[in-house]
């Protein structure tokens, strides 16, 4: 066999990209990303060792637009080729619309719901859907509970996840009693599917991430009363699109988050009762919303600056937010977009 010279400067150029993807590799964060599906939700994340989750999946249809949204992120932004998790926190079509679709895309590896139901009193095309669904997990997927925990593959930081609630059950009320219980103010019983969200608490050294899915009022208020059972959380993915069937004062305040990401629309969510919750928390430095809320002032919602997507759909060029988290869980960033400003926050001494 014939030996090829090879040029100096491909071979230095070849050194100097070899060092840049190990310096990559060595220096990845956690890093979630709150995708804009139009007031769906769709959020990804990585670990530091590469194993992917992505929870929800937008609205099917619309000419694959949510689709097409998460696949850019998952494959261009983050540079993943796969999906390792799949997470259904609730059977409504703006949360589990994609999942088939995806699949036949993308590998997915394990799916995750709370328990496939029969039947789906507010969907009239559940049966449909929930075939889709079945075929794409090949009728596999894996319930999950309150209670369950489980510690994904992150290096050398144990990153935990656990199941606060599910199917309308929480997990035992422990910890601190709330000085917030007062406020519970329980109201008629939500029979909607969005009441049996999963909620899922993402620990990462000093970092605490809560997503809670479309979880309302009462079940909310059962979490973190009389005790809360939560402790405060680092980034908090604002519950329900922002609506105020459910952020219960009683849960947003006792978890009292750093940092707030709003997955509202540009007519859905981003609700000024919300807005007002948020405001009130003590610890709360800035929260991000995916769209301006078009209804709006501009001194009623966050700064323009912490807006992913300010137009309609219409115009909307489907911006996300970036957290990324320090490989030792003490800080995190967040940012808008890719040219977005990183704002860098200090997480609280577990």
């Amino acid at each position: 066999m014939t030996r090829m010279a090879i040029p100096l400067g491909f071979f230095l150029l070849l050194l100097a990209m070899t060092g840049q993807l190990a310096q990559a590799a060595e220096g990845r964060k956690f890093e979630i990303y709150f995708i804009d599906v139009e007031g769906g939700a769709a959020t990804f994340l990585v670990t530091p060792a590469g194993e992917t989750i992505l929870i929800d999946s937008g609205y099917p249809d619309l000419g694959g637009r949510d689709r097409d949204r998460i696949l850019d992120v998952v494959r261009n932004v983050a540079g993943e080729t796969n999906i390792d998790h799949a997470v259904v926190s609730h059977w409504h079509r703006d949360h589990y619309g994609n999942h088939a679709a995806l699949a036949a895309e993308i590998p997915i590896g394990v799916f995750w719901d709370r328990g496939i139901p029969d039947a789906l009193q507010e969907d009239n095309e559940f049966q449909d859907r929930i075939a889709e669904y079945r075929s794409a997990s090949q009728n596999q997927s894996r319930p999950l509970k309150a209670g369950d925990t489980f510690v994904l593959d992150s290096g050398d930081l144990p990153l935990k996840v656990t199941v606060l609630s599910g199917s309308r059950e929480v997990i035992q009320n422990s910890g601190p009693p709330n000085p917030f219980a007062d406020e519970a103010d329980l109201r008629e019983e939500d029979s909607s599917d969005n009441a049996a969200s999963l909620s899922l608490l993402f620990q990462y050294g000093d970092f605490e991430f809560l997503c809670c899915g479309d979880l309302t009022w009462n079940v909310e208020a059962k979490l973190v009363t009389p005790n809360n059972s939560i402790g405060k959380v680092d980034l908090f993915m604002v519950t329900h699109h922002g609506l105020p069937v459910s952020n219960n004062p009683v849960l947003v305040k006792a978890i009292d988050p750093l940092v707030a990401v709003m997955c509202n629309g540009p007519t859905k969510g981003g609700h000024p009762q919300t807005i007002s919750t948020l405001r009130a928390c003590e610890s709360l430095k800035h929260w991000y919303q995916l769209h301006r809320n078009i209804a709006l002032a501009d001194e009623e919602q966050a700064p323009r600056e912490f807006i992913a997507n300010t137009g309609t759909t219409q115009d909307c060029q489907g911006v996300w937010v970036k957290a990324s988290v320090a490989l030792d869980g003490k800080s995190f960033a967040v940012q808008v977009g890719p040219d977005g400003q990183r704002r860098t926050y200090d997480c609280r001494p577990n």
